[in-house]
């Protein structure tokens, strides 16, 4: 078996790697054509999709699955049109590939260009997400590198027919289906092997909770990019304007529960407690959101119940929300640095100063003035699908579009030149 696995998951890297040569090959318009090609066939091939999605949802309910990961989990004709939008996004964006970041001349005469080049063959470990399955492979493709995906077994059947239908469609564009390969053995000593394909893969992205990512950075011999686990925050000021908060929080906590940049934990300044917390607590509780807070809070909550340690730490992805009362902006901070997952922060306030200083003192990938977290996300940023948010500082931080997928080298022409 151990032979076996590893034959055929070098298989899939030798095909990768003949791929990412000839996507190199590739110009702007030979890619924008492909993801046109991919996203007619995810259309017109909607019932298909749905079809292998509906096995996949029934076995995740009668296993127990929670109610936030089937959500992820499901697709509707909507949602595969969404993905189809995402992919013709990517086609209409500008093309990364070949981009000068930097041109300059050196006093011996060399000339120097910083361009920017495709990574080459990326790896995507992600979990019961299908719709990941078109997003990753649109950035990839556009910014020129093969992928190979290893998704969840919760949602093998919706991803098999994702990239078969994508692989199809390549083909008939005359590009090699190979530019997208989905390792169908769902063993999980495949996965942990996969990590270790360092002589063929060049960049490993998990998308998924906090035991996944965590798995893949300890094990992964290739350069991981973690992205993340979304514990995110909502700082209510004093100077709030309170008949704002209320809509930005609702927003943020219970559009989509499942997602890494829903609000999972709300500080609220002192000064206002008395006049906001009953308000707001009532508007959760229409929403059937439970809250866990500290003892003003539950003071002004009746329905509140404590919160401990941990819950300030916990994304829940649940109707459930940690909720505690400061006496600055600085304590917010202070407080949102200590337990947050450097995702995802927000501070609600009409004090400039107020709103600077958070801006400056939270640590996290995207930190928001009077705005909900939700809006963390590659297509609200103009970046198409993004591949995940990345939630390190090496080499991309937050939504991660076309040029964080890329790389780059130095093109130096000279004439002659030798060091003394």
């Amino acid at each position: 078996m151990e032979s076996g696995m590893m034959e055929y998951l070098e298989q899939l890297g030798e095909k990768a790697v003949a791929a990412k040569y000839a996507l190199q090959r590739l110009t702007t318009e030979d890619k924008n054509r492909g993801l046109e090609a991919a996203a007619a066939a995810l259309v017109r091939q909607t019932e298909r999709i749905l079809a292998a999605n509906g096995q996949d949802y029934q076995t995740a309910q009668a296993g127990g699955m929670s109610e936030a990961m089937l959500d992820r989990l499901k697709l509707t004709p909507e949602r595969i049109g969404a993905m189809a939008e995402g992919l013709r996004q990517i086609a209409a964006l500008p093309d990364p590939v070949g981009e000068v970041m930097e041109r300059f001349d050196r006093p011996n005469g060399l000339h120097i260009d910083k361009v920017r080049v495709p990574m080459g063959v990326i790896g995507i470990i992600y979990e019961a997400r299908p719709n990941v399955t078109a997003d990753a492979f649109g950035l990839c493709f556009k910014a020129g590198s093969a992928v190979i995906l290893k998704g969840g077994s919760d949602a093998a059947r919706s991803n098999g027919a994702i990239t078969q239908i994508i692989r199809e469609a390549l083909s008939g564009a005359g590009i090699t289906p190979d530019a997208v390969q989905l390792i169908e053995d769902n063993d999980r000593a495949v996965t942990t092997a996969f990590m270790k394909l360092k002589q063929y893969v060049d960049l490993l992205i998990p998308r998924g909770g906090a035991g996944l990512i965590r798995a893949v950075v300890e094990n992964s011999t290739i350069p991981v990019i973690e992205t993340g686990t979304g514990n995110c925050h909502i700082y209510v000021d004093e100077d709030a304007d309170l008949d704002r908060a209320i809509p930005i929080i609702l927003n943020a906590k219970t559009q989509r529960i499942g997602v890494c940049n829903a609000c999972e934990s709300l500080l609220v300044h002192e000064k206002i407690a008395e006049r906001f917390l009953p308000a707001l607590g009532e508007a959760l509780q229409k929403k059937h959101v439970q809250v866990r807070g500290d003892e003003t809070v539950r003071r002004l909550i009746p329905d509140a119940v404590a919160a401990s340690e941990e819950d300030y730490g916990t994304e829940y992805l649940d109707y459930i929300v940690s909720m505690k009362t400061v006496g600055s902006v600085e304590e917010a901070v202070e407080h949102i640095n200590r337990y947050n997952t450097r995702h995802s922060d927000a501070i609600l306030t009409e004090n400039k100063e107020h709103a600077e200083q958070f801006l400056q003192g939270v640590d996290a990938a995207c930190v928001y003035v009077n705005a909900s977290t939700r809006f963390t996300d590659g297509f609200e940023f103009g970046f198409g699908a993004e591949i995940g948010i990345s939630t390190q500082k090496l080499h991309a931080r937050g939504p991660m579009g076309l040029r964080e997928l890329t790389t780059y080298k130095y093109l130096i022409r000279g004439d002659g030149q030798i060091r003394a």
